[in-house]
């Protein structure tokens, strides 16, 4: 099966090509570097010649108000090159529990995307997964000083990159969902608390403040971030992946 990955060299995306050809698939990387642009469409009908599945893991390059025009114009563009190419399967990467924050630019942009997806003319699968281990250290600088970090108590499922890229493998050679599935972490953590076991772990000296206002988190409330029933629950702990790490 050729399977072409819309942002086939970020973290998600340059895990998930090696991961397809171990099992026997040709598969196209596809971004700005392999001069593929999903905004402008170039590219795109090469990079789908012959594919039968096209898996989508691409980011807006802002969490503002201006991913939603992006998402708007990034699925219209491949769903138009993938009906003219015949795909048959399309496969989006989302997040767990992104239709119960309307209060995020970037959470309703990600929910138009699964509404392009779905009203679109293929079949589909939707992965969603909950927040990546690897994005902690991310969502800490944005509050951060030399001294302190301000974290909000909102409660997280996080979950290794390389469990997603598992399920996102498993979905992309399977019959299409024709509707989505959640994948989390094992785990369920505090932010704040998450913030101090990784600080702890480093070595890091800085004190975690529990701040309800702080970062982008802080407008979630209760488990809206948190898989429901029927989600596969991945088995890479956030312990063993920061030892990993260190």
């Amino acid at each position: 099966m050729k399977i072409t990955v819309i942002g086939g060299t970020g973290l998600i995306g340059s895990q998930l090509v090696p991961k397809l050809r171990e099992a026997g698939h040709t598969v196209e990387p596809a971004s700005l570097s392999t001069g593929v642009d999903l905004l402008t469409g170039k590219g795109l009908a090469d990079a789908l010649t012959d594919a039968e599945t096209v898996v989508n893991v691409t980011n807006s390059p802002t969490f503002d108000a201006a991913s939603p025009d992006f998402f708007r114009t990034t699925m219209g563009n491949l769903l138009t090159a993938g009906e003219q190419a015949g795909v048959r399967h399309q496969v989006v990467l989302s997040i767990v529990g992104v239709d119960r924050v309307p209060q995020l630019d970037y959470y309703r942009a990600k929910t138009l995307q699964e509404e392009l997806l779905r009203n679109g003319p293929t079949a589909y699968s939707i992965v969603r997964a909950t927040q990546f281990f690897e994005f902690v250290d991310a969502i800490m600088s944005w509050t951060s000083d030399e001294d302190t970090v301000r974290l909000p108590a909102t409660r997280l499922q996080p979950i290794a990159a390389a469990d997603v890229v598992a399920a996102l493998a498993a979905t992309a050679t399977a019959a299409p969902l024709n509707g989505t599935l959640d994948v989390a972490g094992p785990d369920v953590y505090a932010l704040d608390e998450l913030g101090r076991r990784t600080l702890a772990a480093r070595g890091d000296r800085r004190t975690v403040v529990t701040d309800d206002r702080a970062g982008m988190f802080a407008a979630v409330q209760g488990d809206m971030l948190i898989a429901g029933p029927g989600a596969n629950i991945a088995p890479t702990s956030y312990e063993a992946w920061l030892a990993a790490t260190r």
